[in-house]
């Protein structure tokens, strides 16, 4: 009998490990709490063991058509002066896309080879030695063999599942919106900061998109949907800032707004009998940490672990969790001292990091 999977989250790792999945005689079924793809979300890096997998999907060729153009980052001051310019890509064959048509490509990949249920999500989850009863806030109940969650930061699947997982909050907080117009500078990231906080506009495609990254305490209980408040909390973090902030604040109120907690997962195991995790669900390494290419390295290894199992579900689940975790854990320890670069507490801080971007300047010059 087809092993029967359940695949709650549409993104980049829910809809990699459904296409996988499928290739591997899985019936799959993918749930998902949205109405549709969504749209928000800056631009992420497609490389490494993600660049492999893409290119098995046949993907590939979309994803440069839908790539950014950017191919470098120039801090400037508030006057707009450039302090320094920086490479963005070193590694060969890989890209940037925005997030969204990333999370597209792969669903129209996916697409013909899962059923997908939008605007639905679990509400409760029983599993025993032989599948698992799953109870969905629209849909009618039903049981599957395995449930994979990829459901991101605020997973659903590990809150139900997982009650001894900790999500640590990095001090950072991130909000992306679209500039309305294209950038002045098409080629270029660029960045501005003053201590514990920074704007960059991206020249994405055609459109761009601001960011506004800064520091802030954990606010246990946000709901992470209420945009109003969202607003609230970037206008005041950001009240009295130069440059060009206060143009881009005047947008805010009007901007289709996405805004995160900067988070890592801290989780001592993936797996819990027949439900496990994927992607940002079972290690989130937001923002700092390639975590649209690990979702896609994953989702993979989770699928491939499963089909050379044969049959035996929980050895492909030890072996996909032992192997993935070798890539993982890397990036989780090091998000801290990535966000520390990004966004500088203190004014010494942040001289110091463009003391350090001025010098990684001239390098890349020669």
């Amino acid at each position: 009998m087809t092993p029967s999977v359940l695949v709650s989250g549409a993104g980049v790792a829910g809809t990699t490990a459904a296409y996988w999945l499928a290739r591997h005689g899985f019936r799959v079924t993918v749930v998902e709490r949205s109405a549709g793809q969504r749209s928000s979300g800056n631009p992420v890096d497609v490389r490494g063991p993600a660049l492999p997998v893409a290119r098995a999907m046949g993907v590939l060729p979309a994803l440069r058509e839908r790539a950014t153009h950017a191919d470098g980052m120039r801090v400037v001051d508030g006057a707009g002066r450039t302090i320094a310019a920086l490479p963005m890509q070193t590694e060969d064959g890989a890209l940037e896309i925005p997030r969204a048509d990333l999370a597209a490509t792969l669903f129209e990949a996916a697409e013909s080879a899962a059923d997908f249920r939008y605007d639905d999500s679990i509400t409760a989850l029983h599993a025993d030695a032989s599948g698992v009863d799953v109870t969905f806030d629209r849909g009618a109940p039903a049981r599957f063999d395995l449930v994979v969650g990829a459901d991101g930061l605020h997973s659903a699947v590990r809150r139900l599942a997982f009650p001894d997982a900790k999500v640590e909050h990095l001090g950072v907080w991130v909000a992306t919106m679209p500039l309305g117009e294209p950038a002045g500078d098409p080629r270029h990231v660029l960045l501005y900061n003053e201590p514990g906080r920074v704007v960059s506009i991206h020249p994405s495609r055609g459109e761009a998109l601001v960011a506004f990254i800064f520091r802030g305490p954990d606010r246990p209980g946000l709901d992470h949907r209420d945009t109003a408040l969202h607003r609230r909390l970037v206008a005041e973090a950001y009240r009295g800032a130069g440059w060009r902030v206060p143009s881009l604040l005047d947008k805010l109120p009007t901007a289709d707004v996405y805004f995160d907690s900067v988070s890592r997962v801290h989780l001592p195991a993936w797996t819990r009998g027949r439900i496990t995790l994927a992607g940002d669900a079972a290690s989130c390494v937001s923002l700092f940490g390639d975590g649209s290419s690990l979702a896609m390295a994953g989702a993979h290894s989770l699928a491939s672990a499963l089909a050379a199992a044969d049959g035996d579900l929980a050895l492909g689940l030890r072996r996909y969790e032992a192997g993935h975790r070798v890539r993982t854990d890397a990036k989780v320890r090091g998000a801290g001292r990535a966000a520390a670069l990004v966004v500088p507490k203190t004014r010494l801080g942040l001289a110091a990091r463009n003391a350090g971007a001025r010098v990684m300047t001239l390098v890349s010059s020669h």
